[in-house]
């Protein structure tokens, strides 16, 4: 288990919504609203929120309806970053025990961000969690932009990733997003402004999420989704809504581990002339004659050398 009480718990359940002290626990009775024990947090103070969305926990009951956290159990996998501002160091668990990753990024307003895509893939694969890439705001698409997002779209699809192109404003990709997201626990994750509240109102009207407006000084989204929350679909299975975010963090990850997550690797890595090569300075590097070859694009090589920097770095330099 995460964290383990000695008092037995009533009822156990899923964190559907964490809003920093308080916890929605969807049970088979209904919704509790629960607050944790604050000695899960002194055990673990490597991260900032010792209990997620996500997580199944198990609830002492209060005469008042509230309930207390008294366990968390065991995770199958969670998506982390490395936390940001004064808590650089500490891990930030944004969900836990899902299916697949959706990283939502817009033609424009703001535009695809490829060294946030290549992070957020590497530590889906870290944690064993399927991913795959939205394309959305289609409808900005201009004949300027063609070239660049059939360039990414066709990248993402010959690496093995999904990729969708949808709309909230004109439906495009809506059902097939609707269709993939049935049956599943997924979260969809990517910077303000990218449209991840307005797809998920055209695919579940009743959710009602706010949506933000795009700031005319930066052309970037504002924040108005301000904490994780999991939703019930009408056609099965669960989504999470993420506040937006602006860097992404790497953590777990050693400088010499970092090429096992880049897939286009596998083929080339294990022939280096070094078996301990990093692939950036190395003679005899397999990859790096595969970048020169154009058998790896070099986009991809670039965001697996800021990774890899970020890492020696300690990850100051936490990448967009």
């Amino acid at each position: 288990m995460v964290g383990q009480s000695k008092e037995s718990a009533d009822k156990s359940g899923t964190v559907i919504r964490s809003t920093g002290s308080w916890y929605e626990v969807l049970t088979d009775q209904g919704i509790v609203s629960c607050t944790v024990r604050g000695r899960f947090r002194l055990e673990r103070s490597d991260v900032t929120n010792p209990v997620v969305v996500g997580d199944r926990v198990g609830i002492r009951m209060n005469k008042d309806e509230t309930g207390l956290i008294v366990d968390v159990y065991e995770r199958r996998n969670r998506l982390t970053r490395r936390a940001a501002g004064r808590r650089v160091g500490k891990e930030h668990i944004i969900v836990s025990n899902i299916d697949f990753v959706w990283i939502i990024q817009s033609v424009l307003y703001p535009k695809i961000n490829p060294g946030f895509i290549d992070r957020l893939l590497v530590m889906a694969a870290l944690y064993d969690i399927e991913a795959g890439l939205v394309i959305n705001k289609t409808d900005l698409i201009e004949d300027e932009f063609v070239s660049a997002i059939e360039f990414w779209e066709e990248l993402y699809c010959g690496l093995g990733y999904p990729v969708l192109r949808t709309s909230a404003k004109t439906g495009e990709g809506v059902d097939a997003l609707a269709e993939r997201l049935g049956d599943l626990t997924s979260v969809v994750i990517g910077p303000s402004g990218v449209g991840k509240s307005s797809l998920l109102n055209r695919i579940e009207p009743g959710l009602q999420l706010r949506m933000g407006d795009i700031s005319k000084s930066t052309l970037k989204g504002t924040h108005t989704t301000t904490f994780v929350a999991l939703y019930p679909l009408s056609s099965g299975g669960f989504v999470a809504d993420t506040p937006g975010l602006r860097e992404y963090g790497l953590i777990d990850l050693t400088p010499e581990d970092l090429a096992h997550y880049f897939v286009e690797f596998d083929e080339y890595r294990h022939a280096c002339r070094y078996s301990n090569c990093t692939h950036d300075h190395e003679p005899g590097c397999r990859i790096v004659e595969a970048v020169e070859s154009e058998d790896i694009a070099t986009e991809r090589y670039e965001s697996y050398l800021n990774m890899l920097n970020s890492l020696r770095l300690g990850d100051k330099d936490v990448g967009r």
